[in-house]
């Protein structure tokens, strides 16, 4: 794939996480940006409007295309076309692209793509399973914290342990000053604290299509739904915290602040959840585009 057909489709993909991939140093940049390419194309898949059994197919022969030398299936027209956003139906569209990238990128960083990528696949397929009889009449819970907290990690908090291992492998002793096993372990809480902060922010419209992520008795029961979301919202702090002690340990101002940035977006949007009404929740709390830019900044210096 060439440098401009990456970029257009990460800018078009990704508001924000494209500023922190573009502010990667070039040695971590490839891997990281084609693992995210790689996840948010199986998103595409496993959150398209075509019936079950189709993306159930198609996620599949996307996983295998990735973990093995298999072929990428070419998906139908018919499946295509139950993408409404332009922007990931040319994502889908250039997917052979994608896995060819893959296939031909050194050895070592093409195995910590194919892990972090079959593990948030993992994810997306629990996901679909278990709220494969969801509706918005009859919405479908996570049973328990444990269940909330193994989703996260499947989707983003395996990220932040490939960012680590990621930044060892082609940064050696340059990529931080701890050591590797705290790294692993703060980079796997911040990432389940970005996803906690999406599926808090989320509530409303995830709960519109059946599926609620928090574990409550009664998902139509609004008020425990705020009063479980208050108690998550601190979860997501004390994790989002790690995250910005892994990003002090890292002595580069370049990776520095690319690993900081969404733990600041994210927090900035807590901040913005903190006390909200559901009518605010279905409004859909979202950090303007000149703050992101103002938080970019702050990042970097």
């Amino acid at each position: 794939m060439s440098d401009a057909a990456e970029t257009q489709i990460l800018k078009g993909v990704s508001r924000s996480f494209y500023l922190s991939l573009r502010l990667l140093p070039a040695p971590m940049r490839d891997a990281a940006s084609l693992a995210y390419l790689l996840a948010r194309t199986s998103d595409t898949l496993a959150d398209t409007a075509a019936p079950p059994a189709w993306r159930q197919e198609a996620l599949h022969g996307f996983a295998r295309a990735v973990a093995t030398p298999a072929p990428l299936p070419r998906w139908p027209d018919d499946l295509l076309d139950q993408v409404g956003d332009a922007r990931e139906r040319r994502l889908l569209e250039n997917a052979q692209g994608l896995v060819g990238w893959l296939r031909a990128m050194p050895a070592g960083e093409a195995a910590l793509v194919r892990e972090v990528v079959a593990t948030i696949i993992s994810g997306q397929q629990l996901d679909m399973e278990r709220f494969a009889d969801a509706t918005p009449q009859r919405p479908i819970a996570l049973p328990d914290a444990a269940a909330l907290e193994d989703y996260a990690w499947r989707v983003a908090g395996c990220v932040g342990e490939f960012w680590t291992r990621l930044g060892l492998l082609t940064l050696g002793g340059g990529f931080s000053r701890s050591a590797r096993e705290v790294l692993l372990d703060q980079g796997r809480a911040y990432g389940q604290g970005l996803q906690l902060v999406n599926i808090l922010r989320d509530l409303p419209a995830d709960l519109a299509v059946g599926r609620c992520y928090l574990p409550v008795a009664d998902p139509g029961d609004h008020a425990a739904l705020l009063a479980t979301h208050a108690r998550w919202l601190e979860r997501a702090a004390a994790w989002l915290e790690q995250g910005r002690s892994y990003a002090r340990s890292l002595p580069s101002r370049r990776l520095r602040a690319s690993t900081q940035l969404p733990a600041l977006l994210a927090a900035e949007t807590l901040g913005l959840l903190r006390g909200a009404t559901w009518e605010t929740l279905a409004a859909r709390v979202k950090v303007p585009r000149r703050r992101v830019y103002a938080l970019l900044v702050r990042a970097f210096f």
